[in-house]
């Protein structure tokens, strides 16, 4: 009987991961480590013979949830782990601009001194060059919204995804 339970919640969990509310969740996962944990609890079921988008938000939800872990080598090795989960999805898409635009913003809201900040050139780079080629309206507004907002990008950049 316990079996059936879990096998239940399982496939409920699994069924119910939907790339808009897990985009909606990313955006406030950083706030507080309560909605980091209601996103790792949506993404639990996530593996890397998923959808890589979802694998790159897991891992980067997973990197964002290590300050709240006690002691620094626990937070270290949370951190790589999500880190590597997020590296494991752009290596098999490194032409998905939303798994790109994931790994810009972990790396752009990592602590300097973990130095997971090799790539944030390049990919806010693939970003502004491939941003007017993106066909959902939903992720295009997304990732304008996060560039408006961020001071990672210079004022001429943001000028760059303003023109139609």
């Amino acid at each position: 009987m316990k079996f059936l339970i879990v096998l239940i919640s399982y496939l409920i969990l699994t069924a119910d991961v939907n790339i808009a509310e897990v985009r909606q969740l990313y955006k406030q996962a950083d706030l507080s480590e309560q909605n980091a944990v209601v996103l790792l609890e949506k993404l639990e079921s996530i593996s890397k013979t998923d959808d890589k988008v979802l694998v790159a938000y897991k891992g980067a939800v997973t990197s964002m949830s290590a300050k709240y872990e006690k002691g620094a080598k626990l937070k270290k090795g949370v951190f790589k782990n999500g880190v590597s989960l997020v590296e494991y999805a752009v290596s098999s898409d490194s032409e998905n601009i939303e798994i790109r635009f994931v790994r810009l913003s972990v790396q752009q809201n990592s602590p300097k001194f973990l130095n997971y900040n090799k790539e944030i050139e390049e990919d806010k780079k693939y970003i502004l060059n491939n941003i007017n080629q993106i066909s959902s309206i939903e992720l295009k507004s997304y990732i304008k919204d996060y560039i408006l907002h961020s001071n990672n990008f210079t004022e001429e950049e943001k000028n760059v995804i303003s023109q139609p």
